[in-house]
């Protein structure tokens, strides 16, 4: 299942329902939440009030990607705020087999997002244990950003381990997502992606739609990228 997970970060903060409201509509299928820290990364973003307060007007799924260090410490307030998926990056992680066992026994969906430069060898022992792995395709913590190519030969490797261990692993992009480029990462192995300025500049709704016009040419050609994953 191919999934758009418009990122909140790019919306325009004074009409956050609105603008909620208008990507579900027309089919987004979850909602990317950036918690940011200012330590981790650059940039500090939202947290817990946030989250709480968009949670009652969107039945889509919470995303949430937590930019932060040790994110382990605020796995039960971040579930509370309304997350069902967690989404933490193996460099902010001393334990990171621990904190993905925080996240599954709150009862959530855990991810692990990987920064450009790191490997996906890192998640060798890890990754039978993730619904779904980030591979970030620009460097995180500011929006905007130029899609970075060398990050498809991840996305790449990564759908044919989890194929060859028979994985039913979803693999996210996040990072200098278009309309025009996103065929050639569904083709690479991805199935979920964040897109922010991309759908929220403008026309949210029918930026979400040009996207899911591709996914929907991908699905009917049953491409091997449109066929994996397939988490709702």
């Amino acid at each position: 299942m191919l999934i758009l997970a418009p990122s909140l970060l790019a919306a325009d903060f004074k009409d956050l329902a609105g603008q909620i409201g208008a990507v579900e509509r027309a089919g987004a299928g979850y909602l990317h939440l950036d918690v940011m820290d200012g330590a981790f990364v650059p940039s500090i973003s939202f947290g817990m009030p946030v989250l709480s307060s968009i949670r009652s007007c969107t039945n889509l799924v919470f995303d949430v990607h937590m930019m932060v260090e040790e994110p382990g410490r605020y796995i039960d307030d971040i579930k509370k705020a309304g997350a069902d998926l967690i989404c933490v990056h193996q460099e902010a992680c001393l334990h990171l087999d621990r904190t993905v066992n925080q996240i599954q026994e709150a009862g959530l969906k855990a991810a692990v997002a990987l920064n450009p430069a790191t490997p996906i060898s890192t998640l060798e022992h890890i990754l039978p244990q993730l619904d779904m792995v980030l591979i970030m395709s620009v460097n995180p913590g500011f929006g905007g950003q130029k899609f970075i190519p060398y990050t498809l030969d991840k996305v790449r490797a990564l759908r044919a381990e989890a194929n060859r261990r028979g994985l039913n692993l979803d693999i996210q992009m996040d990072g200098g997502i278009t309309p025009e480029n996103v065929g050639e990462l569904i083709e690479a192995g991805a199935n979920v992606f964040v897109a922010g300025s991309a759908v929220f500049k403008g026309d949210a709704a029918a930026n979400t739609r040009r996207f899911l016009e591709v996914f929907e040419r991908y699905e009917a050609a049953g491409t091997a990228g449109a066929q994996a994953g397939g988490r709702p």
